[in-house]
């Protein structure tokens, strides 16, 4: 899961996805960076942590930390949250095998949709809940796509 910052949107992904994975039986490794680093080491913001907690999920110990090309080499899918990060993961690849590997998050929702989720740091607290639950309608979207 990429964000800009990994503090907002990707967190809440990686979250979400880890628990509901972890409920359907799946042993998927689940991670979250940004492509801009400017957050690395910083805990997922308050709100993202708040909207989480009020699902039962605990995102606190997670850690910002930045895309590398080495990520492509450890994940066998890489969900961009948003059309501007993939073309920062894009600007990261190597090569063209590298990028068939990532995908627009929410195209998992909506085929062809190239849609992005909603950057909540823009805007106050009562942005997060749309966020959180556009994510987990997604999450859930995946889990069930990879039951079979």
């Amino acid at each position: 899961m990429v964000c800009l910052g990994n503090i907002c949107r990707s967190p809440i992904a990686e979250g979400v996805l880890r628990k509901l994975a972890h409920d359907a039986g799946k042993d998927w490794q689940i991670d979250s960076a940004g492509t801009n680093g400017l957050h690395v080491g910083e805990a997922p913001h308050r709100s993202s942590q708040k909207i989480c907690k009020q699902h039962g999920i605990d995102i606190c110990k997670q850690k910002a930390k930045r895309f590398t090309i080495k990520d492509f080499e450890q994940y066998d899918i890489i969900y961009a949250l948003a059309s501007d990060v993939y073309e920062d993961i894009a600007a990261i690849a190597k090569n063209d095998a590298q990028m068939t590997k990532v995908k627009l998050f929410l195209n998992e929702l909506e085929e062809g949709s190239n849609a992005s989720v909603p950057d909540p740091w823009y805007g106050g607290e009562e942005g997060y809940l749309p966020v959180y639950l556009l994510i987990e309608q997604t999450c859930k979207k995946i889990v069930a796509k990879h039951r079979a």
